[in-house]
Order: structure tokens, then sequence, then C-alpha cells
């Protein structure tokens, strides 16, 4: 099909009537749709007619993969169709039996290593559903493009994580009371090879490694966590950015101070404190941008697949998930008319906190002609996605703009 719209959504030299004639069917409640938004249209194929099961490849040194977003319908996400998110190369070799875990750093009373035997031995165990989403999920929406890899809405899964808390692992150790933040140290290599410069080394607040759900984890799945995703051991933390669960993890260091390790510099996972012109050069500096921690309410439509077509007088049932960060979710609602009007959808509890939260409706549409559902969840403090995409910002960070599907009733 003829492309009639830019990678923003908005018109190029056509019209709304043009587009309903390329798409063969009437633009239902056209006079509804957003300023400057376009329909997003449909590919050549009905969607509902079998299952596209490729990942979506963003780059392959070091490689990250995105998932299509029908392919997130499962409630725990499988390995299979979980994003892949590295920024550098895996460990050229890995022995679980020398592996060891070393917790440092000015605010602990005394460096103390673990072998990943002690580990599992010295500590009770803990299996939780976590929700893990990069801060730049969503970036290639913003127009002009921000530097990065130029992510859809795929780059987020919630699967099942076992371990032991980091809390258990800090209390044993003994932390001071001038402890502020953690930073942690994985074995994978920089790109260049050069043993002395880390591709990664985020943290978080010292209070966010403290949390019940923050573990040390060596399951995914009731299996051991996959080579792409940290084997042996992977940091998991939920609702913050998926940048601070560090892969093939060797070091903790508990910081009395912001820790200033790779990827904690510039604006890396950064977001500008007041809202910039799009295009806009900021200097580096903390006097401009923070840190970004809890991520922002979000939900997505796993089933189904965009380019859905359905008959007239069908019913057609809905589904996906939606999170907050380190909030929960209190309402999902659903639009077919651009927004005019919204449809609550039953929404579930999250399994435990930090999960994301399931929710699913059906829709009956009036007449025959183009559709988008649109999808819209609202956080436990009253926030909700907005409609069209958020303030641009240099990183293409936190797009959680409402996201739509097409439908086509003939």
């Amino acid at each position: 099909m003829k492309s009639y719209f830019n990678r923003r959504g908005f018109l190029k030299k056509t019209s709304l009537a043009a587009i309903a004639t390329t798409l063969g069917s009437e633009i239902v409640f056209a006079d509804k749709l957003p300023r400057k938004y376009l329909p997003i249209a449909f590919g050549e194929k009905d969607a509902l007619k079998g299952k596209n099961t490729d990942m979506i490849v963003q780059g392959d040194k070091p490689w990250n993969v995105e998932s299509p977003l029908n392919l997130l319908d499962d409630r725990v996400t499988p390995v299979d169709k979980m994003f892949i998110r590295n920024n550098g190369l895996i460990p050229e070799t890995i022995d679980i039996k020398d592996w060891t875990l070393t917790i440092d750093g000015e605010s602990v009373a005394a460096p103390k290593t673990y072998t990943f035997e002690e580990l599992k031995k010295k500590f009770k165990h803990y299996t939780y559903q976590l929700t893990l989403e990069c801060g730049g999920n969503g970036r290639s929406g913003y127009y002009p493009a921000a530097s990065g890899n130029q992510w859809g809405q795929g780059a987020v899964h919630c699967a099942e994580w076992t371990g032991v808390k980091l809390k258990d692992i800090l209390k044993d150790v003994g932390i001071k009371s001038d402890a502020v933040y953690i930073g942690y140290h994985g074995k994978d290599l920089h790109l260049s090879r050069d043993p002395k410069k880390e591709a990664i080394s985020r943290g978080v607040p010292i209070a966010k490694a403290m949390e019940d759900e923050t573990l040390i984890a060596w399951q995914l799945n009731g299996k051991d966590i996959p080579e792409f995703h940290g084997y042996p051991l992977r940091l998991v933390i939920g609702g913050w950015p998926a940048s601070v669960s560090g892969k093939w993890l060797s070091r903790i260091s508990v910081r009395n101070k912001v820790h200033d390790g790779a990827k904690m510099e510039g604006h890396s996972y950064k977001m500008p404190k007041n809202p910039v012109a799009p295009g806009t050069e900021l200097p580096t500096t903390d006097e401009f941008f923070r840190i970004i921690e809890s991520m922002p309410v979000k939900s997505i439509i796993t089933f189904p697949k965009t380019g859905a077509v359905i008959t007239s007088g069908e019913i057609l049932p809905l589904r996906g998930h939606a999170w907050a960060g380190d909030k929960s979710v209190k309402k999902i609602e659903v639009s077919i008319d651009f927004g005019a009007t919204w449809q609550s959808c039953k929404l579930e509890a999250p399994v435990n906190r930090l999960a994301w939260q399931h929710w699913n409706t059906s829709i009956k549409f009036p007449v025959k002609g183009y559709y988008e559902v649109w999808v819209k969840a609202t956080d436990d403090a009253g926030v909700a996605q907005p409609m069209v995409i958020p303030s641009w910002n240099p990183g293409g960070y936190l797009n959680n703009a409402c996201e739509r599907i097409a439908v086509k009733v003939g």
C-alpha cells in the first residue's frame, strides 16, 4: 500500500478522502481524528489469518531485538518472545563453578564475596513476575529522530524471575548509614574489547535496591537464565528502565554518592528537567537533566494484531497488558472514535507488585468501515497516558502515548 504519511503519522500531500479510497472503506469517525494524525492503515494481509513469529532485529553487535506486540500476548512472556537490549558483548567464557558476586563500595562495612552456590544456599529464594521495559521503548515515534535504537513499542516484557533479595545480601554484608546508591558491574565486554572499559554500569538509589522485589536472579521462567539475558546471574529491578537490571552480574558497589559508571553520564537514560523544543541540544549536566527512575503508565494491545479484518456485526475481542512503573494501573479504557468517547475494560490486579496487569474487553462496531482502536491506561495517582507523543527529548525516552491498532469492518 502506498504510504500517505510520514514517521509521525502526519499528513503528506493527500487527504483523508484519498486514503479512504485507497483503503476501500469509509473512515468511521474521521471527524474525531486528532489534528495532523492519519490512520495507521493496513498491511497487505488480514492480521487475524496466521501469526507472525518473527522478532525485529534492531542490531546484532551488540544484539538488540524487539518483539512485535502481537507476540507479547502471553501472560508471562516466554524467553523466545522477550526483547534483548545489550550494550556490550556476551562474555567469551562463563564458568559457573568459578562465578562469584562481590559486594563492595564506600558504604559497606567490608567487601564480601559469595560463590554462586553460596548465594543459593545462604539466602531464601523468591520468585516474582517483573516488568522490564527499555527506557527508549517507543523511540521511533519521536521527530526529529533521537539517537539510539529506533524501537517500536515491543521493548518490554514481563517474565518470572527466581533468585534472592538484594536487601538480604546487603544486610548480611553490612552497609553504612551514608549509603545512597548501588551500582552494578557485569562481565560483558565493551564493544572496543578494551578490558579497562565497561559497556554499562548503572544503578539505583539505595531505597529501590532494598525493595522486596529487587532480586539477584539465576532463573528465568523456571530455567537457567539464557546467555543473552545475563547467564548465570542478573540483577533484576522491575518498574524502572531495564538498563538498571545488570546482566552477567559479578559485582555490586554500595556508594555514598550517585553511581558514576558507564551509561550514567551525559544524557544516557536521562530526561530534560524542563520541556525543550524538538531538536534542541542541551549541555549534558545535572542542571538540565534528571535520571529516569520509575517508568510512566503505559498499555499495549496484544490481540488482535493491527490490520484485523472482520465482518459486519462480528464482535471483536481485545486484550493486552498495562503497567505503571512503581505504581499500579487502576483503569483501562478503549476508544473506537479517536478518543471522543471511551469504554472501560476489565482489568486484573497484578500477580505481585511490579508485574504488568492484564486487561480485556470486546467491541461491536456500529457500521462498516475503517476504525482504529486506541487503548489508554490510568495509574493509581490519576495520571493517564497521553493520546499523542509526549514532549520530545534528546534520548527519545519515555514515549507512553496511547497504542492503537487498525480494524476494518466489511
